[in-house]
C-alpha cells in the first residue's frame, strides 16, 4: 500500500537534523559532562556500533527508559526461545545499567541513536534488523521513515497514548498519519489507547493489554536480603518508591508526624533518579530526621529514621522488606509510577492523585481495596499510621491487590501471537535460524 507523502513539518524536521547534526553532537557531549550520557559509549548514540552483529536473523526491541525496557524482557525471552537473536536498545543510563543484568543469553544491548538521519542510517546499516519492536509511545520520525524505506516491519507494542498526547498530535493530523501509517501493527494497552492511535491514522490496531502485568518481578540479591532483614526486624517499615522532586519533603513530613506514635519507625525512600539522594537526605534533615544514604555505604541501623535507597536496580530488594509502599510520581503531576511490582511482591500500595500513566491499573486496585489514594503529606501520614497499626488490614490490602491484577494478565502471550506471523514470514523469505549464514 502506498504510504502518505511526508508533510512539510516532517521534511523540515529531517532537513533540520541533517544540517544541525553538529549541534546535536554538542548536546550529547554536554549531557555526557553532566552524567546524563555514558561517555564510554557515546558513539552508540551517534549510530556507531559497540558490538558485532550476531549471525542470522535479528529482532530489534527498543524501550526508552526503565519501565518500557523491563516490559520487553518477556518478549525478548520469547524470541530467543524461537532461536532468534535480539538487539535491545534503551535511551537512558539508568535503563542501560538495569537491563544489563536482566537480559538472557542471546540478547545484546546498545544505546539507541538519536533521531538524526545519518546516525539512524549508520545504525540500521550495521545491525540490519529483520523486525523492529518499539514499546509504548516512542514515535521518532526519522527512525520510522528509515525503517519504512528499508521495508523493515515496525511493530508498536504496549502502545500508550494519553489524552494530552492525542490532542497534541491531533493538531497535526496529516503529520501523525504520515508516521503512524508506516507502523505495521499497533498493539495498544487499552481500548482508549487503541482508539486514539486509530483516529490519528494507525491502520492496524489491536488491543493486547499491558505487558507490565506479565513482567517478571524485580530481583533481589539474596545476600543483601538476609543482611538487611534482621537489621530492620522489629521495626514498623514503609517504603516510598520512585519519588520525584517535591515528594521527598512530603515523605519526611509524614515520618515526622508519626514519630511520637512509632518511635522506632523506619522510612525507606528510593528516589526515582538515584542522583537525587542528597536532596532526599536534606529533606529529612529539614524536619530533624536522622538519615543514611545507601550509595554512601549507610545502613538502616536503629538510629536511622529515614534510609535513602539511592542505588540502581534494588527496588526489588526493598519491596520484599516493606509491607506498605507509597508509589511516587503521584503526589506531583508526573503521572504516577508503576504499582504492579510492589503489589505482586505482597505490598499494600498508597498513591497520590496523579496517576494518568497507569489509570487502568490504579482504578482496578483502588476499587478492589488493594491501593488507596492520599492527597498530600498529611493524609499520607494519617493512612500510613493506620495501616502500620493494623497488620490484618495491611495483609488484606496486599491480597486484594494481587486479586485485582489477575484479570489483566496474558498480554505477553497475546503480543507474541501477533509477532509470530512476522517471524514466520522471515523464514519464508529465506532467513535462517541463529547460528547459520543469512541467505
Amino acid at each position: 500500500m502506498r504510504q502518505p507523502a511526508l508533510t512539510l513539518p516532517l521534511r523540515l524536521y529531517r532537513t533540520g537534523l541533517r544540517i544541525g547534526e553538529p549541534a546535536v553532537a554538542g548536546l550529547l557531549a554536554w549531557r555526557a559532562r553532566r552524567g546524563k550520557e555514558d561517555p564510554r559509549r557515546l558513539g552508540e548514540r551517534r549510530g556507531l556500533p559497540g558490538r558485532a552483529r550476531p549471525v542470522g536473523p535479528l529482532i530489534w526491541m527498543h524501550g526508552a527508559s526503565v519501565g518500557e525496557v523491563l516490559s520487553l524482557v518477556a518478549l525478548v525471552e520469547g524470541m530467543i526461545a524461537r532461536r532468534y537473536s535480539v538487539l535491545v536498545t534503551t535511551g537512558t543510563r539508568t535503563a542501560a545499567d538495569l537491563i544489563s543484568s536482566r537480559l538472557p543469553p542471546g540478547a545484546v544491548h546498545q544505546y539507541v541513536p538519536l533521531d538524526a538521519p545519518r546516525w539512524i542510517d549508520r545504525f540500521l546499516e550495521h545491525w540490519q534488523p529483520d523486525i523492529a519492536v518499539v514499546a509504548e509511545s516512542e514515535i521518532w520520525p526519522n527512525t520510522i521513515i528509515a525503517l519504512d524505506e528499508r521495508e523493515i516491519p515496525l511493530i508498536l507494542v504496549n502502545g500508550r497514548m494519553s489524552e494530552r498526547s492525542f490532542k497534541g498530535w491531533e493538531r497535526s493530523r496529516r503529520t501523525a498519519a504520515a508516521l503512524l501509517s508506516r507502523i505495521a501493527v499497533c498493539l495498544a494497552q487499552t481500548e482508549e489507547d487503541g482508539s486514539r492511535f486509530a483516529k490519528l491514522g494507525a491502520p492496524r490496531v489491536s488491543i493486547t493489554g499491558n505487558l507490565k502485568f506479565d513482567a517478571p518481578v524485580p530481583p533481589a540479591d539474596p545476600q543483601q536480603l538476609n543482611y538487611l532483614r534482621p537489621m530492620m526486624a522489629g521495626r514498623p517499615v514503609w517504603l516510598a518508591a520512585s519519588t520525584h522532586h517535591g515528594e521527598e519533603a512530603a515523605i519526611a513530613y509524614a515520618h515526622a508526624e508519626l514519630r511520637s506514635r512509632f518511635p522506632n519507625l523506619l522510612t525507606v525512600l528510593a528516589p526515582r533518579h538515584p542522583g537525587r539522594g542528597a536532596d532526599a537526605a536534606a529533606c529529612a534533615a529539614a524536619v530533624g530526621l536522622r538519615s543514611a544514604r545507601r550509595s554512601a555505604g549507610g545502613r538502616p541501623h536503629p538510629s536511622v529514621e529515614l534510609y535513602v535507597a539511592d542505588t540502581i536496580g534494588e527496588l526489588g530488594l526493598f519491596y520484599r522488606l516493606s509491607p506498605l509502599v507509597f508509589v511516587g510520581g503521584s503526589l506531583v503531576p508526573r503521572g504516577g509510577q508503576n504499582p504492579i511490582e510492589p503489589v505482586r511482591l505482597d505490598a499494600a500500595v498508597l498513591h497520590g492523585p496523579y496517576t494518568g500513566n497507569f489509570t487502568q491499573v490504579y482504578d482496578a486496585l483502588d476499587r478492589a481495596g488493594g491501593a488507596a489514594l492520599v492527597a498530600n503529606g498529611s493524609e499520607l501520614a494519617d493512612l500510613v499510621g493506620q495501616l502500620l497499626a493494623d497488620k490484618p488490614r495491611l495483609a488484606r490490602m496486599a491480597r486484594d491487590g494481587q486479586a485485582a491484577l489477575r484479570p489483566f494478565e496474558g498480554a505477553v502471550a497475546r503480543t507474541l501471537a501477533v509477532l509470530d506471523p512476522f517471524v514466520a514470514q522471515m523464514k519464508l523469505q529465506g532467513l535462517h535460524p541463529v547460528g547459520r549464514p543469512r541467505a
